[in-house]
């Protein structure tokens, strides 16, 4: 049956708990690390890991403070996001994807928009979740299908906007109390023609239409879902129509930033777990040239990663500074390659750790290393975004590229 999505607007106040102060992101990834076992096990959203959050006020990280969020910065989320992934990768993603969401909204919504939100976001009330997916055009960001219709045809009156959304793939949306939903822009407008629309849970009624049955990401919960409803036309994202460059300004740096922490904290974390483990294990020779040959290779891949990472934050940072542009060539071509580069090598570099910690340890379930599980969730990273399609973007991007100006 339908969910009428009551809970966003019933939903009460958050009180935040009281570990502010240097031990609150190592507690809150203590709680992450203690409820990612049930997630994954039980295919469930970690609810216990995300209520944290929302106590500690980190669903307001990104928001600025004179809207009660924590005004954190890009390095602030690329770091805490490795630290959270370091104890749920599936949290963690959660936790980046709806960031993504309030950097958008901080960027682009209008201020009505915002001083209706932000307070929310900032007070825990407000997670948010992303519907770009589409049955018809796939993960192809920049279209959309379906249209956005006014619900009056009166020009004189402001209506409303009438949305009906199917969508393949939503993580969290069956536990979010907002939602950012691309739309074709109106009936009469091409695919690419776009609208970024805010829809809060309370006007909506939701239907899931399908489980979230995978490999890895389990606890991410990001099944298919039905959205339909009116929300008001102040709503909109940007200008109307005009997706693209939210998508290029925010979501799409964003991501690629967000994800890659993500997984290079996943990976990192498994390898410091590794690490423990095999300086207090009898089973291999630390002084052995072929397993310090192997670790060298795994330490060689997040370096890279991390790198790159940083690097790209940078960039991103300092375009953002002086009022630029992210969609030039060379650097899609770039943001592009954080994605490819970390959703590989971190994959790569937990896929060497199994080998070097053998059957039992490294690729048994019930192995206190857990990299069973960080190997089955990091195989997901090549397909979230599929990394083909990056790859036939980035080569068409080359030939745009005269300069090849590199990172």
């Amino acid at each position: 049956m339908p969910e009428t999505g009551l809970r966003g607007a019933q939903r009460p106040a958050v009180p935040r708990e009281r570990i502010e102060g240097p031990d609150t992101l190592a507690r809150l990834v203590a709680v992450l690390a203690e409820h990612a076992d049930a997630a994954d096990r039980e295919a469930a959203f970690p609810e216990e890991s995300v209520d944290a959050l929302r106590r500690a006020g980190y669903l307001g990280f990104l928001v600025p403070t004179e809207h009660g969020g924590m005004g954190g910065d890009l390095a602030g989320l690329v770091a805490t996001a490795q630290a959270l992934a370091g104890g749920c990768l599936s949290t963690a993603m959660i936790w980046v994807m709806h960031c993504q969401q309030v950097d958008a909204l901080v960027r682009h919504a209008g201020s009505g928009l915002l001083d209706r939100l932000l307070p929310a976001v900032a007070r825990g009330e407000l997670y948010l979740a992303s519907v770009t997916t589409g049955p018809v055009t796939g993960g192809h960001l920049l279209t959309a299908a379906e249209p956005l219709r006014r619900t009056t045809d009166d020009a004189s009156q402001d209506g409303g906007l009438w949305l009906e959304r199917t969508a393949p793939v939503v993580t969290g949306g069956g536990h979010a109390d907002g939602f950012l939903v691309t739309m074709r822009a109106a009936q009469d407008a091409g695919r690419h023609s776009v609208s970024l629309v805010y829809a809060d849970r309370s006007a909506l009624t939701v239907e899931s239409t399908g489980k979230w049955k995978t490999l890895g990401m389990r606890g991410t919960d990001s099944g298919p879902l039905r959205l339909r409803g009116e929300v008001p036309a102040d709503q909109v994202v940007g200008a109307p129509g005009g997706f693209r460059r939210v998508a290029t300004d925010s979501m799409i740096p964003l991501a690629h930033l967000g994800w890659s922490a993500c997984w290079l904290g996943a990976a990192r974390g498994a390898l410091r777990g590794l690490l423990g483990w095999l300086r207090g294990s009898s089973a291999h020779d630390t002084t052995s040239p072929l397993v310090r040959e192997r670790l060298a290779r795994v330490r060689l891949e997040l370096e890279l990663v991390s790198a790159y990472l940083e690097r790209m934050r940078e960039r991103v940072d300092e375009v953002r500074a002086v009022g630029g542009s992210l969609d030039a060539p060379a650097l899609q071509i770039q943001l592009n390659t954080l994605k490819l580069a970390a959703s590989e090598l971190s994959f790569s570099a937990v896929d060497r750790m199994v080998q070097l910690a053998g059957l039992s340890a490294g690729y048994g379930a019930e192995s206190p290393l857990r990299l069973e599980r960080v190997f089955r969730d990091l195989r997901s990273a090549a397909l979230n975004y599929a990394n083909d399609r990056l790859l036939t973007a980035n080569g068409s991007l080359a030939l745009l590229d005269r300069k090849v100006g590199l990172l």
